[in-house]
């Protein structure tokens, strides 16, 4: 399968919602949150530096569960952080 290359917006959400992630982890190893997440902990990585700009759903949700953030709050604030950028 190929893949369409990121447009530079999306590339940007990716990195904002890395920044997110990892500003909810505060002092939480990432270990712990891929885990509690049911993800690796190298896909933690790779989201939270925006090197996978468009995780999947089911894996962002999984996040905001143990992080105990609001998806409805985290789209707001994706979706306003590109509003500011535009």
């Amino acid at each position: 399968m190929v893949r369409n290359p990121l447009t530079a917006d999306e590339r940007h959400r990716g990195l904002v919602l890395g920044r997110l992630l990892q500003q909810a982890r505060a002092g939480r190893s990432a270990a712990a949150v891929a885990f509690e997440a049911g993800i690796s902990l190298d896909t933690l990585r790779k989201i939270e530096r925006g090197a996978i700009a468009t995780p999947a759903f089911f894996t962002v949700a999984a996040l905001a569960r143990v992080l105990g953030l609001d998806l409805t709050t985290l789209a707001e604030a994706l979706t306003d952080d590109e509003a500011r950028v535009a």
